[in-house]
C-alpha cells in the first residue's frame, strides 16, 4: 500500500510517500480502507518535533480518517467489514491507504455523511465538542465569539453553538470565509484583517461584551480577548503558537476567566459523551463538516503548508 513516511523531524520534505507492506490487523484491532484523511494544524507541529507529543520514528501521520472497514481482528464487536466509519486516533496513521486502528478508535460514519466529510470529524467536532460543552459549560442565550471560525474547528463550532441556542459571532480574514462563517450559522461576521474590529463587536453587544471566546489563536488575540468579555465570561484556548503578555485585571474586574484544553488529555467518559453527540449531529444534519479542498495524498507535503496559512476556509482532506 502506499502511505506517507516520517523518516525524521523536519520541514516538509520529510513528507515521503512510500510503498509499504498492507498491515494485518490483530486482536482488538481494526483495518480500515482509508477513503480520506484529516490534515490538522497539530499533524504539522509532529512532523516538525515541536509538538508536545513525539512519535516514534518512522511514523505515518494521521488520526483523523474515513472509509470502510477492511478487516477486524480477534475479539472485534463493534464493527464489521464493510461498515462506512470515521476514526479518531489510529495505530498506524491515516495518511496511508489502510491504517490500523483499535476498535475504541473507530465510530460509524452515518450515510448521509461522505468520507471527505467523515475525514474532518474528530479533531474539529471533538475539539468544538469539548470547548463548548466540557470546557466553557456553554447554555442557551449565551453569547460566543469564535476566533477564525472559517477552519475547520471554527466552522464545527459555528454549527455546534447555533444548534445550542447562543448568539455566534464568528471572524474570518477573507471575504470566502466570511461568507462560509455566515452561510454556516453565524449571527455576524468580522473582519479580523480590519483595525479595529474589536469595537465592533462590543458595539453590536451593547457594549456588555460576550460570554464565551473560542480562541483559535491566542499568541494574537488573547490579550484583546480579555477586553471583549461579558460580566463573568470565560475564554477557551484552542490553538497557540507562541507567548503572550495579558493585563491580568482585565479579568479581575469581569471575574472572567482563562481556560485551555488538548483534546489528547480528555477523559474516557468525556470521549464518549463526545462521540454520542457528534454522531447524532451528523445524522440529523445539525452537523456537516465543511471540506474546504481535496489532494491527492502525494500532496501531504503542500496540505501541510496550506493549513497554517491565513484565510481558511474549510478542512483540508487527503485523498489516497
Amino acid at each position: 500500500m502506499k502511505a506517507i513516511l516520517v523518516r525524521e523531524f523536519g520541514g516538509l520534505e520529510v513528507l515521503k510517500l512510500e510503498e509499504i507492506p498492507t498491515p494485518k490487523p490483530a486482536a482488538g484491532q481494526v483495518l480500515v480502507r482509508i477513503r480520506a484523511a484529516g490534515v490538522n494544524p497539530y499533524d504539522t507541529y509532529m512532523r516538525a518535533g515541536t509538538y508536545a507529543v513525539k512519535p516514534l520514528l518512522p511514523y505515518t501521520p494521521g488520526s483523523d480518517g474515513a472509509g470502510v472497514v477492511e478487516a477486524i481482528g480477534d475479539g472485534v464487536k463493534k464493527v464489521k467489514p464493510g461498515d462506512r466509519v470515521y476514526t479518531a486516533k489510529t495505530v498506524t496513521g491515516a495518511y496511508a491507504e489502510y491504517a490500523i486502528a483499535l476498535e475504541e478508535q473507530v465510530h460509524f460514519l452515518p450515510d448521509n455523511v461522505s468520507f471527505g466529510q467523515g475525514a474532518g470529524v474528530w479533531v474539529p467536532y471533538g475539539t468544538a465538542y469539548h470547548a463548548l460543552h466540557h470546557s466553557a459549560e456553554a447554555h442557551a442565550s449565551e453569547t460566543v465569539l469564535v476566533h477564525g471560525a472559517s477552519g475547520g474547528v471554527g466552522t464545527a463550532a459555528v454549527q455546534m453553538a447555533r444548534a445550542m441556542g447562543l448568539t455566534v459571532f464568528g471572524t474570518a480574514g477573507t471575504q470566502k470565509g466570511i461568507d462560509l462563517v455566515k452561510r454556516e450559522g453565524a449571527h455576524q461576521v468580522f473582519d479580523h484583517g480590519k483595525t479595529g474590529y474589536q469595537e465592533g463587536i462590543l458595539k453590536v453587544t451593547g457594549g456588555r461584551g460576550v460570554d464565551i471566546i473560542l480562541e483559535m489563536l491566542a499568541n494574537v488575540n488573547l490579550a484583546h480577548d480579555t477586553k471583549l468579555l461579558a460580566s463573568r465570561g470565560r475564554v477557551i484556548v484552542i490553538g497557540n503558537r507562541g507567548e503572550v503578555t495579558i493585563n491580568a485585571r482585565e479579568l479581575m474586574g469581569r471575574r472572567a476567566s482563562i481556560r485551555a484544553f488538548t483534546l489528547w488529555g480528555i477523559t474516557p467518559t468525556e470521549e464518549n459523551e463526545i462521540h454520542a453527540g457528534l454522531i447524532a449531529g451528523l445524522e440529523n444534519g445539525t452537523l456537516r463538516p465543511v471540506v474546504g479542498k481535496e489532494l491527492p495524498l502525494a500532496e501531504a507535503a503542500r496540505a501541510h503548508k496550506e493549513i497554517l496559512e491565513p484565510g481558511a476556509a474549510g478542512k483540508i482532506v487527503l485523498v489516497p
